[in-house]
Parts: C-alpha cells; sequence; structure tokens
C-alpha cells in the first residue's frame, strides 16, 4: 500500500498505527524515513533495519538454518559499502558468494528481501516495510525496491510494505516500473468532511467532560478547513484558552490568532526557509494566484517570465516537496493553506512586474507632486 496526501493529513499517524498492528500480529516492523540518499547510503539504512529485522525474527541462539541463510545474504549485500563490517557486527557468518553482491541495486535488493522473508517464513512471522516520504527516493531506488517486492510477492513471502508520501506518488510508482498498479493499492487521504472535523474535535472534549459550542465549532472548521493536523492545534488551543467546561465562540476566536501564530513559526516556516530568493518568488506568485492548482504560464506571465526560464525554479521546488502536479502543465501546494501564509509572511509580491508597476506609479507620483 502507498498513502497519498498532503503535509498534515495524518499518513505519519497512519504508518505508526500499522506498525503497531503488525507488532500486535508478532511481525517484525522495518521503519525508515526517507530522504534524499546515494545508493550506497540508501543501502547502509536498510542494512541496519534488516540486521535489527533478523535479531526480531528469533534470537540467535534459535536461528533455523534460513535465518543464518539470511544473515550471510545481508552480510554479501554490505560488503562495499561496509568494509569496517559495522552492519554486518554480531551475524558472526561469512558473506554468501554470489548473492546481493553484484552491485546492481535492483538484483541485490530482491536477494535480501527474497532471503528475509524465508527467513521470516520459517519461524511463522513475517516483516514489513513502513517507509515514510518515499517521494524522496530516487527513481533507481525505487524501481529496485517494486521489483524486490514483486519477486516476494510472487514467491508468496510474507514481506509486504506500506509507504507514505505526496500526491505524485502513484505516477512516480507507475513510471518505475509498469506492474506497480497491480502489486499496491493507492489510497489517498485529505481533509476530514465537516461532520468528521466537528466530530473530531467535539468527542475528545466531551469524553473529557466540556463541549464546543456550535458557533466555535463553525470557527472552527472555518478556519481549519477539515485538516487534519490544523484541527489537533486548533483543539489543543480552544482547550488550553477555556475558562469553563463550555468552549465558546470567543474561545474559538482567540484560538485562531494562537494557532496561525504557532503555524507561522513551525509548520510553515520550515518550509519557508528551505527556498532560494527566487524558488521564494515562484511559490508567492502561485500564492497571488490562489489556492487552487495554477498553470505553469500564468505563474511565469506574473513573474513577467517564460514558463521555460521558470521550469527550473519549480522542478526544484517540486524535487524539495513543497510542489507536486495534479496534472500536466499545473502544479500545486503539498502544504496546506501555503497560499495564505505565503501571502501574511511575504506581503510585498517578490515579482518583476509587479515592482516595475509600483515603480512606475511612485515615478508617476512623485513627477504629479513635483509638477
Amino acid at each position: 500500500m502507498i498513502i497519498t496526501g498532503l503535509r498534515g493529513v495524518g499518513k505519519t499517524v497512519l504508518l505508526n498505527a500499522f506498525r503497531e498492528k503488525a507488532i500486535e500480529h508478532k511481525w517484525v516492523a522495518l521503519e525508515i524515513e526517507i530522504s534524499k540518499h546515494n545508493d550506497d547510503e540508501f543501502k547502509r539504512i536498510l542494512a541496519r533495519e534488516l540486521r535489527r529485522a533478523l535479531f526480531e525474527i528469533a534470537p540467535k541462539k534459535k536461528w533455523a538454518d534460513r535465518v543464518k541463510r539470511a544473515a550471510a545474504v545481508l552480510a554479501s549485500f554490505t560488503v562495499t559499502i561496509d568494509p569496517d563490517g559495522r552492519l554486518s557486527a554480531g551475524l558472526e557468518v561469512e558473506p554468501h558468494e554470489g548473492q546481493a553482491d553484484s552491485g546492481a541495486l535492483d538484483a541485490d535488493l530482491t536477494d535480501v528481501l527474497i532471503a528475509l522473508g524465508e527467513a521470516a517464513q520459517a519461524h511463522d512471522t513475517g516483516a514489513v516495510f513502513l517507509l515514510d516520504e518515499i517521494q524522496f527516493l530516487s527513481r533507481n531506488q525505487l524501481e529496485a525496491l517494486i521489483a524486490a517486492l514483486h519477486k516476494t510477492v510472487q514467491r508468496e513471502l510474507p514481506v509486504t510494505l506500506t509507504a507514505a508520501g505526496l500526491p505524485q506518488l502513484a505516477e512516480l510508482a507507475g513510471e518505475a516500473k509498469s506492474y506497480a498498479e497491480r502489486l499496491f493499492h493507492f489510497p489517498t487521504i485529505g481533509k476530514l468532511e465537516a461532520s468528521e472535523a466537528r466530530r473530531a474535535l467535539a468527542a475528545p472534549a466531551e469524553d473529557n467532560g466540556a463541549s464546543f459550542t456550535p458557533a466555535a465549532l463553525d470557527i472552527a472548521l472555518e478556519f481549519t478547513e477539515g485538516y487534519p493536523y490544523f484541527i489537533q492545534e486548533f483543539g489543543l488551543a480552544t482547550w488550553n484558552l477555556a475558562d469553563g467546561p463550555s468552549i465558546t465562540k470567543r474561545d474559538a476566536e482567540q484560538a485562531q490568532v494562537v494557532v496561525e501564530e504557532k503555524l507561522d513559526s513551525g509548520f510553515f516556516r520550515v518550509r519557508h526557509d528551505r527556498t532560494t530568493e527566487l524558488e521564494l518568488a515562484y511559490l508567492r506568485a502561485m500564492a497571488e494566484l490562489g489556492p487552487e492548482p495554477q498553470l505553469a504560464g500564468a505563474v511565469a506571465e506574473l513573474l513577467d517570465r517564460t514558463s521555460q526560464q521558470c521550469g527550473p525554479t519549480r522542478s526544484k521546488l517540486i524535487e524539495k516537496g513543497l510542489l507536486f502536479t495534479p496534472e500536466h502543465g499545473y502544479a500545486a501546494f503539498t502544504v496546506p493553506q501555503f497560499d495564505r501564509y505565503l501571502v501574511r509572511a511575504v506581503p510585498d509580491l517578490i515579482v518583476p512586474r509587479v515592482k516595475k508597476r509600483k515603480k512606475n506609479e511612485e515615478e508617476k507620483e512623485e513627477a504629479r507632486v513635483t509638477s
């Protein structure tokens, strides 16, 4: 399963829930938050988790032959990236020559996952990979992962994966391997319906002897737009502000200010700070056009440039996970309400055309006053 959605909709929370479910069923969970890594770094991260997984499958003194073989395959996998032997420490096996040592990521990862699946099967358990921010995998890494999982499925081994990332993931996976559509489910999660958002605020309050007035809930829904993380912060703020068991319209109005300041200084700001001046100008121009997906040509026009000139900036913002492409020629924010934040944080447009117009207006006004 590959879960897609914007920031703050609960993808990571779901992965944590799946981890608890896996542990409850005595499966091994391999948790990895993906960053941009070259293939060797990616292999090191996998090797660390795989080593831990083998020891979780069974204590070493109870290892069956299949687990010992998996340890040897893992040792082969680490040979080229672990000259000092740290990643294979404690395995105490010789590398399995001819397995997972070709240097080709797809072939080597397939060997490792098959060995892991056979080891888990021998001990009546399974392994689930839980990968967050999977959109940061390179195409080569994503192809290798999909190919390896496909092979474990064909062999009916107890290895599976649940990943989460931004909305472009289904497209990326399909481009990486044509059979990804058959291998994975691609559920999309987003903002809550109005009734669900009301219940998300009201039910926990009622469980603790408090209640929201209808007017307070109306303000909460309008402010949060049903996005789970915003609802969470809004609920916290109103709870701290309310004097009594009834959370009122006044409490909700005050909470808006508190939550906005918190989001601006954290949730939004950390993404703002990752941009260059040119990238920020592009984002600010998009914000000027509105929260909806924006046509590349329209953004470029506002920047007084061509789409071709803006192309590298747009691509970099997609690469950084700040934008995604819902359809050809369009880009949208991956962060809900980021357009509102940009208008607050950067009140003056960083666009040459607007600057030029303002300058002309100022010059005209100055000339009028002088005359």
